[in-house]
């Protein structure tokens, strides 16, 4: 490609970034608290775009004003180079899914033992992500826990026997290093499971548990009580690892 063209590139790849790191579809890719870097590399690549392009055209312009005129012989660039378009293009236009129930089955749960457990509040039920609430099952064994009404929020995962988990899919950077953390259901499950449906539960701890059959991880379960339907959230992902 020429220089022309590859700065034609180069602002394209700049505008997908800033139209990603201006509406949600971001938190598809990375963290929330890489927004600012995500914005600052679109505008550069965007200005690196601008000013390749105003030298090219000024160079171009100085060596037809001093070179003698010469037979053209032209050598086009091969035009399967354009194709470097298009990922650009479905960055645009396609908003990717977030990972779901095909990667959670596959992957064992991966569960960390949380470095301290943040207060909770004293009445009221608890809202509480998939993963606060796996790390005081396993390692607090449900201390904080216990005659507490519980609501978590994530989407389901159907094990190959059957077995239902809400999972919720953690990250550190990117959706790249996203991990599943499950929390296995039992108690008043809906009689219809649909694999990646969203679901706000309602329940109780329950001290069972048991071994992921991919890696043997802990999971933990909740005593459901309620079961509702709910859209996808803004940012799919938890995120809980970084805070």
């Amino acid at each position: 490609m020429n220089r022309q063209a590859q700065s034609a590139v180069l602002f394209l790849l700049g505008a997908s970034l800033l139209h990603a790191g201006t509406t949600d579809l971001y938190l598809r890719y990375v963290k929330a608290g890489l927004r600012p870097l995500l914005l600052a590399a679109g505008a550069v690549l965007i200005a690196t775009a601008l000013a390749t392009a105003w030298y090219e055209r000024r160079a171009t312009n100085r060596k037809k004003s001093t070179a003698p005129p010469t037979p053209a012989s032209p050598h086009p660039e091969p035009r399967v180079s354009w194709l470097l378009v298009l990922p650009l293009l479905a960055l645009i236009l396609v908003a990717p899914p977030a990972l779901g129930s095909y990667s959670a089955t596959r992957t064992g749960t991966s569960l960390q033992e949380p470095l301290a457990y943040p207060a909770l509040p004293a009445t009221g039920p608890l809202r509480l992500s998939v993963v606060d609430y796996a790390g005081r099952a396993v390692y607090d064994d449900g201390r904080t826990l216990t005659g507490r009404r519980i609501q978590l929020t994530g989407f389901l995962a159907l094990d190959r026997d059957g077995t239902p988990y809400l999972v919720r899919m953690a990250l550190n950077c990117c959706a790249a290093d996203a991990q599943p953390v499950k929390v296995g259901l039992t108690g008043r499950i809906p009689p219809v499971l649909q694999p990646d449906t969203w679901l706000e539960i309602t329940g109780t701890y329950t001290p069972h548990r048991v071994k992921d059959p991919v890696n043997d991880g802990p999971i933990p379960f909740i005593e459901v009580t309620a079961a509702r339907p709910v859209p996808t959230p803004k940012d799919p992902y938890d995120e809980t690892w970084n805070t």
